[in-house]
């Protein structure tokens, strides 16, 4: 074995067990030598080449400075150009303001800025304010700039890897034309991590839409220009009207029309925090979280605060495997958060984060209350989809009468009743009549008249517009469980006291964490206390639960603590024990229900909150549209 030299942290003990058998090796490290490392400032192309590798990840990266720097400059109209997944070119035409011909050299230096004069690095009112943005794209790119401020004339300026070009006269109508072309030309290193262009070009459209969305009133259009036919990816033009109407617009453009008809409208002020936006009805559910969209102050953000808080407003309702849907507008004074926490600006610091998240999960929870019944309109059209009618053959088309009126429809069936009452003694359903010349017509109720029962599980109900289709046993649950809750709510969890309690030695961090929640575990029967140093003494369990594995439960909450900000563990398991309470004392499939049950069944549904999904986000009910059911039979 030769000789060893030890240095640095390798001398003072402080190197891993890899790094000791790595360097047990007969080998020598780099950047370690004997003499004294010597301290130089890095060169300006170095220092942009560094700052690039923190605001330029990807194209995408690149797309999203340069049109955040459009909408700070007031655009009302913004294209994007790319090819090659934005690798070759990425080109943003916007007309805002522009930039004057005497400043675009030092727009191109580093931390030179129109956004902010740095006396308040806490009141940012615009996306960019850092100045690194575009001579880090001039430092791994070829960069060009042609703008003209109004009543001026247009002027251009190139960088390549750095280098700075002189100022030139240009030729524009107005506005500013950034084109990047070569991205990582100048750190090659840098292409071999990046994806294939179909990836790349997704990820600069999910950048395009996430800003589209939080700037409504703005047209974009983003094409794709690699090869001889480039054709438009997405286009979303300007919306008119207040707020509301145009962020619902351009939401129906962005998500769809699904998304659009089975959101509710979201509007909840608190202590200088102001929450807007939409969120999607529980059976509106994903399968993942491709449709979580948060914005702060209009900057769209990936906090792990706020989604946590959306999917703790709506675990009561879905599965695990099962994700909201939802575009969240956060609006406050600047001072309250920091959004200078990461060079991306993705991520964002509030001074008072259980405020903002309190704020998001009691204004979902109370816009899915006042929803009460309702179901996506998407599981009506699941179910067309799922009826195969026979198909129409190719001949004439058979001459088909049109809709009788109700009184002829009346005195036609009262004629054939006899025949139909010998029909009914094969069949599983019933024929529901009315008896009652004072019955409320089902025109007059959301989830109509209940007409019969079909294999005694679904209720077969009329109304005004078409039919309901109702899961007998999944309603009556969900019906059981609201008010099992509710009387949770207004009793409490009962506390079982252990005989002895138990201890569990925790961190000092995970001590201080556990206990800032204490008062909230103690409303659902865990009651814990400090018990010295880091340890902490478990004294009382849910008593609904039975006998728990206490050390476990304090874990896991941790585990959430860390995760998402907060916890709901005990909450979900005392309500997991109250739904299958529920479940065990509802109705059960199989059951024979007289009319008036049914009916009463129905007329629950529409006075309870959230009786629209089970206690696991499946619809307790199916709506199908007269047209809908015409249309399956070719009557249309």
């Amino acid at each position: 074995m030769g000789q060893i030299r030890l240095c640095g942290d390798l001398a003072a003990g402080r190197i891993g067990m890899f790094g000791a058998r790595y360097w047990g090796m007969e080998t020598s490290r780099p950047n370690i030598h004997e003499n004294m490392p010597v301290i130089r400032q890095l060169d300006e192309a170095a220092i942009n080449r560094i700052a690039a590798g923190e605001v330029v990840e990807r194209p995408a990266s690149a797309v999203k400075e340069l049109v955040e720097n459009a909408i700070d400059a007031g655009a009302r109209r913004i294209s994007i150009d790319i090819a090659d997944g934005g690798k070759t070119l990425i080109r943003v035409t916007d007309d805002g303001c522009g930039i004057a011909g005497h400043d675009l050299a030092l727009a191109l230096s580093r931390h030179a800025t129109s956004k902010i004069d740095g006396s308040d690095l806490l009141n940012i009112h615009t996306f960019g304010f850092r100045g690194e943005a575009l001579p880090s794209l001039g430092a791994v790119g070829r960069l060009k700039i042609t703008s003209r401020v109004q009543g001026s004339e247009a002027f251009e300026i190139n960088v390549e890897g750095g280098n700075l070009g002189p100022v030139r006269p240009a030729a524009l109508n107005g506005g500013t034309v950034i084109t990047l072309r070569d991205l990582f030309y100048a750190t090659p290193a840098r292409l071999k991590f990046l994806r294939t262009d179909r990836a790349e070009a997704t990820a600069i459209n999910d950048i395009v839409k996430r800003l589209a969305m939080a700037e409504p009133f703005v047209r974009f259009e983003l094409r794709d220009v690699s090869g001889d036919s480039p054709r438009t990816t997405f286009r979303a033009e300007a919306e008119n009207g207040d707020m509301f109407d145009a962020l619902h617009g351009r939401l129906s453009t962005v998500l769809g029309r699904d998304f659009a008809d089975n959101s509710l409208k979201i509007d909840a002020l608190r202590e200088g925090l102001h929450l807007t936006g939409y969120a999607a009805l529980p059976t509106y559910s994903r399968g993942s979280a491709v449709q979580q969209y948060l914005f702060v102050n209009g900057r769209p953000v990936r906090d792990k605060l706020l989604v946590g808080a959306l999917r703790g407003a709506y675990f009561d309702f879905l599965s695990r495997d099962r994700h909201p849907a939802a575009a969240l507008f956060l609006d406050c004074d600047p001072t309250l958060v920091d959004v200078n926490v990461h060079p991306a600006k993705s991520e964002v610091r509030f001074r008072d984060p259980g405020l903002a998240r309190g704020l998001i999960v009691s204004a979902l929870r109370q816009a899915l209350v006042e929803a009460g019944h309702r179901a996506s309109t998407t599981v009506a059209g699941a179910t067309l989809g799922a009826i195969t009618p026979e198909p129409i053959g190719g001949g004439p088309r058979v001459y088909q009468m049109d809709r009788p009126s109700m009184g002829s429809r009346s005195a036609s069936y009262q004629s054939q009743a006899p025949g139909f009452a010998e029909m009914t003694q094969a069949y599983s359903g019933q024929v529901v009549e009315r008896e009652q010349a004072n019955e409320t017509p089902p025109e007059d109720l959301p989830l109509g008249t209940a007409r019969g029962q079909v294999h005694e599980n679904y209720i077969i109900a009329q109304t005004a517009t078409g039919m309901v289709i109702v899961d007998q046993h999944a309603a009556h649950e969900r019906l059981v469980y609201e008010k099992l809750k509710n009387q949770m709510a207004v009793n409490g969890v009962a506390a079982q006291a252990l005989l002895i309690p138990e201890i569990v030695e925790l961190s000092d961090g995970d001590c201080a964490r556990l206990l800032e929640v204490a008062d909230e575990l103690a409303r659902f029967g865990l009651g814990i206390e400090p018990f010295g140093g880091s340890a902490i003494a478990i004294r009382e369990t849910p008593a609904i639960l039975g006998e728990v594995n206490a050390r476990a439960m304090i874990l896991d909450i941790l585990d959430e603590l860390e995760d998402q900000g907060s916890s709901n563990m005990v909450q979900a398991k005392v309500e997991a024990i109250l739904s299958r309470v529920a479940c065990h004392g509802s109705i059960r499939s199989g059951r024979w229900m007289r009319a008036e049950e049914m009916n009463a069944l129905l007329r629950e549904m529409e006075a309870t909150p959230h009786s629209g999904q089970c206690n696991h986000g499946r619809p307790t009910y199916v709506e199908l549209k007269l047209a809908d059911i015409e249309r399956l039979f070719g009557r249309t």
